[in-house]
């Protein structure tokens, strides 16, 4: 069995890594898998890229020109929506023609438009979707906010100038994904239970099959080790509990930055005993811009891509902090699990299925700091740590090591690769 792998991206970005981890995963447990990409990072040869970058590059700016437009030329919310109104039509290339089974990822920002995805579906070629996001189930947003609207029909989107209108441009790009969707036999899987939820809710995807696959990750990589060694590689003290907070741009609001630097101001005050003995690691980019915000010492490493020393951030870690407005099952907290690191995140989105509270972390009240630092001074002051870390990585081996997930998708293709031979 051939299964090509769809994603805008090899390696950047939660969806990418998401991607290439089930790729290798697949490709461990007997399925010969290859990933297609516009943005090739590597020299892996079961990573094809798809053609000249200027090209690309140009369906790119293209797209968010027409964004930006619609915004009435302002920035905001220029990076949270997508319209698929460009791309390249994948059909025609080897990889395709060769595959069994299409497995599409993340395709936006110029990697498939709305015609290109229509082309795969009239291809005949068995689909599977997987939904690292709620897109493929609304009109163009990644985050839904609280909107319902995509339960019905998309209109008056919040994310557009005065809260949109009953024709906006919601509206219409609505309208041409449920013409696309029409046509569509594919499956679509989501990386957590409460995607699965939110995405059966959708008038879009009404009739469509949708399950719930998590995400994979190497437990040979990431797995417990020395403390003492990740620090000393990091040149973080040895004497300090250390907090780790990890994304790909630290000031995005809707990691939730705000919220830690309001528990750690609580814990503060609360626990001037920490003041001394606690510090907070960084990692991503733009650290430097808000450590200076932090009541206690911080250690900005950066946006750091070598999977080694990322492994070492999280040894490095007595606590992973995670206070997302918005989730769908974080790669960062599987990771920090992986490695023995008790997690503390928000009741939001696949969170509380990665965290069992008060077994392997505590689960916060939403959008509530005051929660947030009980859970952090519970994890640090009060719980059995080595009980926590113990039963992290328990829950990452039985629940996301690559060989269950491989073996999930497996039976998933080969589901649909006989139901397609059956109506033949």
């Amino acid at each position: 069995m051939r299964v090509l792998i769809v994603n805008t991206s090899e390696r950047t970005g939660g969806a990418a890594v998401a991607a290439n981890r089930l790729m290798y995963a697949l490709n461990n447990n007997g399925v010969k898998a290859k990933m297609l990409v516009r943005d090739r990072q590597s020299d892996d040869p079961r990573v094809v890229g798809t053609g000249r970058r200027s090209l690309m590059r140009w369906r790119f700016l293209w797209e968010r020109f027409v964004v930006f437009l619609c915004l009435h030329l302002k920035r905001t919310h220029l990076f949270d929506i997508d319209i698929a109104n460009t791309g390249m039509d994948i059909t025609s290339l080897p990889e395709f023609r060769e595959a069994d089974v299409v497995h599409l990822h993340w395709v936006n920002q110029g990697m498939l438009s709305l015609k290109d995805i229509r082309n795969v579906v009239r291809s005949g070629k068995p689909l599977v979707w997987t939904m690292h996001d709620i897109w493929p189930a609304t009109a163009i947003c990644h985050l839904t906010l609280g909107c319902r609207s995509f339960r019905s029909r998309c209109h008056n989107c919040k994310y557009l100038p005065g809260n949109g209108s009953a024709n906006d441009l919601s509206s219409k790009v609505w309208r041409r994904k449920e013409r696309l969707l029409r046509e569509a036999n594919a499956v679509f899987v989501a990386c957590s239970r409460w995607l699965e939820g939110e995405a059966k809710g959708s008038a879009l995807l009404k009739g469509h099959r949708v399950v719930s696959i998590p995400n994979p990750i190497d437990t040979r990589v990431f797995c417990p080790g020395s403390q003492t060694e990740a620090r000393e590689q990091l040149h973080l003290p040895q004497d300090k509990l250390l907090l780790l907070f990890v994304c790909q741009r630290v000031t995005n609001v809707n990691k939730g930055m705000t919220f830690l630097a309001e528990a750690c101001q609580k814990l503060a005050v609360d626990y001037p005993e920490l003041k001394e003995r606690l510090g907070l690691v960084l990692m991503g980019g733009h650290a430097d811009e808000v450590a200076e915000s932090l009541p206690f010492v911080s250690y900005p490493l950066g946006y750091i891509t070598d999977e080694n020393q990322i492994v070492s951030a999280y040894r490095a870690a007595d606590l992973f902090v995670l206070p997302s407005l918005s989730e769908n099952l974080p790669n960062t907290i599987m990771e920090a699990m992986a490695c023995g690191v008790p997690c503390v995140g928000f009741k939001v989105g696949g969170i509380p299925e990665e965290i069992d509270h008060q077994k392997n972390g505590y689960v916060a009240a939403y959008r509530d700091s005051d929660d947030l630092a009980r859970g952090i001074s519970w994890v640090l002051c009060e719980a059995d740590r080595g009980a926590l870390s113990h039963a992290a990585v328990r829950k990452v081996t039985q629940n996301y090591s690559q060989s269950s997930v491989a073996l999930r998708y497996s039976e998933l293709y080969q589901e649909i690769l006989a139901q397609k031979h059956f109506k033949l």
